[in-house]
This record gives structure tokens, C-alpha cells and sequence, in this order.
């Protein structure tokens, strides 16, 4: 649920993570044949058949080899599912999330943020200085991959040009679990500041479903009404789901 304000807000300050993962317990010198050549074996089976034939706690076992090079990863990776649920949720929890399980730590933390962020920047290239509207499907690819599975709302605005290409992609809010503060005022503003023609809004709603709220509704057609204004286009709101997403343009709210 999105709700609209006039004035500026304070992100709230994650507290920091729990221990680290450089434990006393660490395997120290040279490591013991079972695990080195699970490694390996785990290695191999990724380079000759690609990651779709690993399961999702095997694939993380990978990840966390170059974050914890001296001890078993495998209860961790097991761990973090069991926390998380899936791959894609482990990968975007955040790192105050991620840090509250025992032995992620700093450098876990790090090498599963490089694999989110690679994975949201091969999307964006797919979508970024390229006609949005004739690339629809690799718009939905990006913002599924981007925000489907956050534990928290976010609220990004995409601006184009009078050709419809993307020229930003900038997120405008965080919030709770079940809302977050737009600011019609802002947004067109900063349309004007990118010298943008076109908007797009999107929000993840991280309960799933992607039907609008009351408020989801009212916010959009203020900014809405303020794109008019000043001679902007809403080519539509997007609110992503879990495994869905809605298009207020499609279901006839714009």
C-alpha cells in the first residue's frame, strides 16, 4: 500500500548483524579430503551442466565457497533456506536480515549482494535506453527480478523520453512491510529535472498479492493528475507480487 505525503521522511537505521562467520571454529590449514572434494565435485557438476542442475542449497554452497573458504557450508546454506525459503529470497534479503542468522556474516553478506546485484543489472540492461513499450516483457523480467521478492515495499519510478525509451530507473521510497510514503510532488519533479516525457510507477506489495489498496489507487491518479498538469504521460502503475504482477493500465484504473 502506497500513501501520499507532502513532506520528506527519515529512513529508519537497521540495527547492525549478529556474529560473524570467521568463527574460532574454523578449519585451519589444509582442508580435510571430504570437503575439498565436495567442492570440487560441486564445481564440476556446475561447469558441465549449468546452474538448473544443482538445487537451490547446492547453488548457495557455491556462493558461500569464496565467503568462507576454510569451513563446511553446507549446514549454512541449509540454514539460510530453511530462514529464507528459496534462492531468490536469500539472495535479496537484506544484510541486517541476512546477518541475524548465526555465521553469516560480513562476507557472506557481500557475496550474496554481488549475485543480486549482477542479477538486477543483466535484467536493466535489457531494459535501459530501449523503447519500454515494444520491450514489455523484459520490463516485467526486470521489476519481478528487482522487487518481487524484497521483504519490505519499495516504490520506483521509471522515466522515458518522447520515444517511450528508458532514461532512469530510480526508486523514490522504502517502507514497512505493508506500506510506503510517495510523493506525487517529487516525482514530477524530477521528471522535469531528467527533461523525462513519460512515467512509469512501480511497487512490490511483499505479501504477494498485487491488488491495489485504497490508498495504491488514490496516490496514482494524484500523480496522475500532476503529470497532466505539466504535460507528463502515466503509461500505468505496476504492482509486482510474488509470482504476478498488476497493471493498472490493463485492469482499466487509468
Amino acid at each position: 500500500m502506497v500513501t501520499s505525503f507532502n513532506e520528506p521522511f527519515l529512513p529508519l537505521v537497521a540495527p547492525p548483524g549478529d556474529e560473524d562467520e570467521a568463527q574460532p571454529s574454523a578449519l585451519t590449514g589444509r582442508l580435510p579430503s571430504y570437503i575439498s572434494d565436495h567442492r570440487q565435485r560441486l564445481r564440476d557438476r556446475f561447469l558441465q551442466a549449468g546452474g538448473t542442475a544443482l538445487p537451490d542449497y547446492e547453488l548457495l554452497e557455491l556462493v558461500l565457497f569464496r565467503a568462507i573458504p576454510r569451513q563446511d557450508v553446507k549446514p549454512l546454506a541449509r540454514l539460510l533456506l530453511d530462514t529464507f525459503g528459496d534462492f531468490n529470497r536469500v539472495v535479496t534479503a537484506s544484510p541486517a536480515r541476512l546477518q541475524m542468522v548465526k555465521g553469516a556474516g560480513p562476507a557472506v553478506v557481500l557475496e550474496l549482494k554481488l549475485v543480486e546485484a549482477a542479477a538486477q543489472r543483466m535484467m536493466r540492461a535489457r531494459i535501459m535506453q530501449k523503447p519500454v513499450l515494444s520491450s514489455w516483457d523484459a520490463l516485467l523480467d526486470y521489476c519481478h527480478t528487482t522487487m518481487a521478492h524484497r521483504e519490505t515495499e519499495q516504490f520506483r519510478v521509471l522515466f522515458l523520453d518522447r520515444k517511450n525509451v528508458l532514461i532512469a530507473d530510480e526508486e523514490q521510497a522504502k517502507g514497512t512491510v505493508d506500506h510506503v510514503p510517495v510523493y506525487p510532488r517529487e516525482i514530477v519533479k524530477r521528471a522535469l529535472e531528467l527533461n523525462a516525457s513519460a512515467l512509469i510507477l512501480v511497487h512490490n506489495h511483499p505479501s504477494g498479492d498485487p491488488t491495489p489498496s485504497d490508498a495504491d489507487l488514490a496516490m496514482t491518479h494524484q500523480v496522475k493528475d500532476a503529470c497532466e498538469t505539466l504535460g507528463l504521460t502515466l503509461h500505468d502503475h505496476l504492482i509486482i507480487g510474488k509470482s504476478r504482477e498488476l497493471s493498472f493500465r490493463s485492469q482499466g484504473y487509468l
